[in-house]
């Protein structure tokens, strides 16, 4: 695993997004990683998601505050006082995977931070993603504002229940392709989304996400909508008085 380059953050700042195509963790890591959500998909084929699975396996709190994945990749794009947001696996099922529609991840967190201009997101291949299995796409360029006017979507098919409305210049649009154990990071304002998976092979991601300690956490909010929402910090100090979980 490699430092990302000037360059690399340079683009990632002016674009909202990067590709990395180089391997990101160790094999054993990697292999540890995919057998574990392997096991959870067994049981869980009909569903999209697998959330915050290092809250309750210390494991992935592990591989989220890991040396290489911190100084390697967060603190060139953030700096060095790091909070972890998150973890999901998204995952789509063979030939029924639903599409998920354009959306900005700042907008569906609206009034839990008080910033979202520095909130990245690792978003790490366990599975090849392609077009044609549903991979990521983004609207470069479209992170300056992250809290676009929404609608309603057919929830028969579209995962989330609301979509941008805004005119959106898809003719924009680049793809995200991965190979297994490459990433792609982006900006929580961007316009991104993913398209259904019409192939015979199942397309799974983990996402890791994180912030600046110098945003402030609001946890008014989950006192009345997820009151065992968890933060943690993963390397340096605490800028904005927030409070995070014991490691």
């Amino acid at each position: 695993m490699e430092k990302l380059t000037t360059e690399q953050v340079q683009y990632y700042h002016r674009n909202g997004y990067l590709l990395s195509y180089k391997s990101v963790l160790q094999e054993k890591i990697f292999t540890e990683l995919e057998r574990r959500f392997n096991d959870y998909y067994e049981s869980h084929q009909d569903e999209h998601v697998w959330d915050c699975p290092h809250w309750n396996d210390s494991w992935f709190l592990d591989l989220l505050c890991s040396k290489d994945i911190i100084d390697n990749y967060v603190e060139p794009l953030i700096g060095p006082n790091i909070a972890i947001w998150a973890s999901s696996f998204l995952f789509k099922a063979p030939y029924k995977g639903k599409a998920t529609p354009w959306h900005e991840d700042s907008a569906y967190f609206k009034d839990r931070l008080d910033r979202f201009d520095n909130m990245v997101t690792i978003w790490l291949a366990i599975d090849p993603s392609k077009r044609e299995n549903g991979c990521m796409k983004v609207i470069p360029g479209t992170h300056n504002n992250g809290f676009s006017d929404y609608e309603e979507t057919d929830i028969n098919e579209d995962i989330f229940y609301h979509k941008i409305k805004n005119s959106i210049d898809e003719s924009k649009t680049i793809y995200l392709e991965l190979n297994k154990n490459e990433c792609s990071f982006h900006d929580s304002r961007i316009i991104h989304g993913a398209e259904k998976n019409t192939s015979s092979s199942r397309r799974c991601g983990f996402q890791m996400r994180y912030f600046p300690t110098s945003v402030k956490f609001n946890p008014f909010f989950y006192e009345t909508k997820n009151e065992n929402f968890k933060i943690y910090l993963a390397k340096g100090k605490d800028l904005a008085g927030n409070v995070y979980a014991d490691a």
